[in-house]
C-alpha cells in the first residue's frame, strides 16, 4: 500500500505540473500600441518543424477602428503588396482579405463592399465576414456562420463583406480536419468580447492544428476564418513606433521552403484605420 500511494502522489505531482505547463504557455502576453489595438508575438506551444513557432496576432477594438475592404477591382488599380496597400490607402495594418481567382482579382467566395460587387455568388463556405454595419442592430464586426445564423436576414446589414472558410464555428469547435499539408497563414477572428482579431503564423502548421493552439490560448476565441496561405499571406503595421512585416512562405506542394523573404502583391486586402 505505501508503494501504491507513493506512486500515485507522484502521478498527481507530475499531472499538475503537466496542467500548469500547459495553462502557462496559453497566455498571451499584449503590448499596447494605441487605444484600443493590442499587438502580440505568442510562441506556440505546439512547435512547427521550421521556422520560430511564433504567431502574431493584432486585437483590434470595433469601437475605435475601422475595418477598411480594399480591392485593386473596384478602382482598376494594380494589385499590390499589403505594405504598399497600407501606404497608399493610410492603413495602420492590413493582412489579405481572402483568396483569389486565376484572374489575380476576384475573390473566391461573396466580396462586397458599398455600391461595389467583386465577387456576387456564394460559394459552398460557411462564414463571411460582415463589417461597416448600416444600422447599430447588428454587432460592429462579425463573422456570419451560415450554418447557425440566418444569412438572408442579414446580407444587407452591412456594407462589407467576404466570404471563405470556416475554422471555428459559432459554438467554438474546430472544423477543419487533420491532414497532413502545412503551410504559413494569415487569418480573420473575433473574440468573446468582439473585438477583431488579425492571426498570422510564418511557421507552417497544418490547420487542424493551427486552430486548436488557437483555441486552447488565452485569446477567447468566438470563430475564426481562413484568408490565405503560403507566401501570399501577408500581415503589416505601422503605427506608434511598432513596425510589424510578416509574409509567409512554406506550403506544402507548392513552395516548401523557408526562404521568401518579400511579400507577395495581392489584389484585396482588409485594411484599419482609426474611427
Amino acid at each position: 500500500m505505501k508503494y501504491l500511494l507513493s506512486f500515485l502522489f507522484a502521478a498527481a505531482i507530475i499531472l499538475l505540473f503537466s496542467f500548469n505547463k500547459f495553462s502557462d504557455a496559453g497566455e498571451i502576453s499584449w503590448n499596447k500600441i494605441d487605444e484600443g489595438l493590442y499587438y502580440a508575438e505568442y510562441d506556440a506551444p505546439k512547435k512547427s518543424s521550421l521556422g520560430d513557432s511564433k504567431i502574431n496576432i493584432l486585437k483590434i477594438s470595433r469601437k475605435l477602428y475601422n475595418l477598411n475592404l480594399l480591392s485593386a477591382k473596384e478602382n482598376g488599380e494594380r494589385i499590390k503588396t499589403a505594405k504598399k496597400w497600407a501606404q497608399d490607402k493610410n492603413q495602420i495594418a492590413v493582412i489579405n482579405a481572402g483568396m483569389y481567382m486565376q484572374d489575380f482579382a476576384t475573390n473566391v467566395g461573396f466580396m462586397k463592399n458599398f455600391d461595389f460587387t467583386n465577387n456576387g455568388r456564394l460559394n459552398k463556405d460557411n462564414t463571411i465576414a460582415a463589417f461597416n454595419r448600416k444600422n447599430d442592430s447588428v454587432p460592429e464586426f462579425q463573422i456570419i456562420d451560415r450554418t447557425c445564423q440566418n444569412w438572408d436576414e442579414l446580407k444587407d446589414q452591412y456594407n462589407s463583406y467576404t466570404q471563405s472558410i470556416r475554422m471555428v464555428d459559432c459554438n467554438q469547435k474546430n472544423k477543419w480536419g487533420q491532414q497532413s499539408k502545412k503551410w504559413s497563414m494569415v487569418v480573420i477572428g473575433k473574440d468573446k468580447e468582439g473585438n477583431a482579431l488579425f492571426i498570422f503564423t510564418r511557421s507552417p502548421y497544418s490547420v487542424h492544428d493551427f486552430i486548436n493552439i488557437l483555441l486552447n490560448s488565452s485569446l477567447e476565441v468566438y470563430n475564426l476564418m481562413y484568408l490565405e496561405g503560403g507566401p501570399e499571406a501577408s500581415f503589416y503595421m505601422n503605427h506608434n513606433e511598432t513596425k510589424v512585416e510578416k509574409m509567409g512562405s512554406y506550403e506544402t506542394g507548392f513552395n516548401e521552403n523557408d526562404d521568401n523573404n518579400v511579400f507577395w502583391s495581392i489584389p484585396n486586402a482588409i485594411g484599419i484605420s482609426k474611427k
